[in-house]
């Protein structure tokens, strides 16, 4: 069994691991991008901050409340349909998004009418950007056997981060010529990604496929994946939101320099994600064991920022954080994968998938209400929420 494509338990059709890779890394080089230009954009258009913070946070809802029916959808017709329409439906939304930016800074679109139509495409992209990991995660469970898919996964993982690090980049380079050229540029790219994923899916269903009894989202076999997928997210979001602050705050420096060193924190974020999931590929340790040796690393990477007292010292504790979660990712969707049988697969990763997404929901509320009683006060909640996590017995007792 080789790392470019195995059997289905069901069929002789192959999966080819670098399509999938290749669509994370475009869609999520796309969201990024979005992130970054957004602010500056809205600051053009004289849109509030709070309308600026409504529409980032509807992606996340949009992905929470949607990544487990496309799980099932997947389950029911197929992954590779699923999957199509989930790149395809980004890939239009995208788009739009991009046309009503550009509309904008050009006719001059603004107030309420601005606000809806951005809401509107920001919350479409996320919708059909949660069917790429649920169905992502469930065709690697379909190919491979339990004792590989943490390393798989981990391979699909690194393929994210990359779409971490290229989209900001490249927001960043391509901002210098024209503040909307970069989701400009990166548009074109999800639709390349349909393409290579419409010829290269396998286009037989397995026999696994159809009529299944559903999966409730309370399963007992989903708790301690889920939980953790969500604690997981929840501390990177949190710190993700207030490390500007902190680079202004506890460092003492200039608004353009804090900016720069929390935009290079967060790179490194991207980088040390690779870093730990591609080394996954030489670890022979199962996913629970992963999950909290990752947990620790990740705990003890957070509960060194509030002793950062220069930038490099910030960059450093982010690095041993990042690297921490890039061995929680790709564990906790393995350990959904092992819990449940294959008729179910994308269900469970659908599950592991909403997890995450109410994360990204949760963590920059939580994370901004922390920093109001201390800069260091959100890194050290985000370090104990990980030991806790670690610390969790096996019998799945909370």
């Amino acid at each position: 069994m080789t790392e470019t494509g195995t059997e289905y338990p069901h069929s002789t059709t192959r999966l080819s691991l670098q399509p999938l890779m290749f669509s994370y890394v475009a869609c999520t080089a796309a969201l990024m991008a979005f992130v970054v230009v957004i602010g500056p954009v809205s600051r053009i258009l004289g849109m509030p901050g709070w309308q600026t913070g409504v529409i980032l946070t509807i992606g996340g809802v949009s992905w929470t409340l949607s990544a487990r029916p496309w799980g099932d959808a997947s389950d029911r017709a197929g992954r590779r349909r699923i999957l199509l329409l989930g790149v395809g439906g980004f890939s239009i939304g995208y788009a739009a998004l991009c046309m009503v930016l550009a509309y904008s800074l050009s006719i001059g679109i603004s107030g309420y009418l601005l606000f809806a139509c951005l809401a509107l495409a920001r919350g479409t992209v996320g919708i059909f950007y949660a069917a790429i990991p649920s169905v992502s995660h469930a065709l690697v469970a379909d190919h491979f056997v339990s004792g590989e898919r943490a390393r798989v996964l981990a391979l699909v993982g690194a393929a994210n981060g990359c779409g971490l690090v290229i989209g900001p980049a490249l927001a960043a380079a391509l901002t210098q010529v024209n503040v909307i050229l970069p989701i400009v540029v990166i548009a074109v790219v999800p639709f390349l990604a349909l393409l290579v994923l419409w010829r290269s899916l396998p286009k037989r269903k397995p026999s696994t496929y159809g009529p299944v009894p559903r999966l409730a989202l309370t399963d007992p076999r989903l708790r301690r994946p889920m939980l953790i997928a969500f604690v997981a997210m929840l501390c990177v979001y949190i710190a993700q939101v207030t490390v500007g602050f902190y680079a202004l705050d506890r460092l003492h420096l200039a608004p353009d320099t804090a900016s720069r060193v929390a935009g290079v924190a967060l790179m490194i974020v991207g980088v040390a994600l690779i870093a730990a999931q591609v080394c996954v590929r030489r670890i022979p340790c199962p996913p629970r064991r992963l999950s909290r040796i990752g947990a620790f690393v990740s705990a003890a990477g957070f509960s060194c920022v509030p002793f950062a007292n220069s930038a490099v010292a910030l960059e450093a504790s982010f690095f041993i954080a990042a690297l921490g979660m890039g061995w929680v990712f790709p564990s906790v969707s393995a350990m959904a994968s092992v819990a449940v049988p294959s008729q179910k697969q994308g269900a469970a990763a659908g599950s592991v998938n909403a997890a995450q997404g109410l994360g990204v929901v949760v963590g920059p509320l939580v994370g901004t209400l922390l920093y109001e009683a201390g800069p260091a006060i959100p890194y050290i909640f985000a370090s104990l929420l990980l030991l806790l996590v670690a610390g969790w017995p096996e019998a799945d007792r909370i």
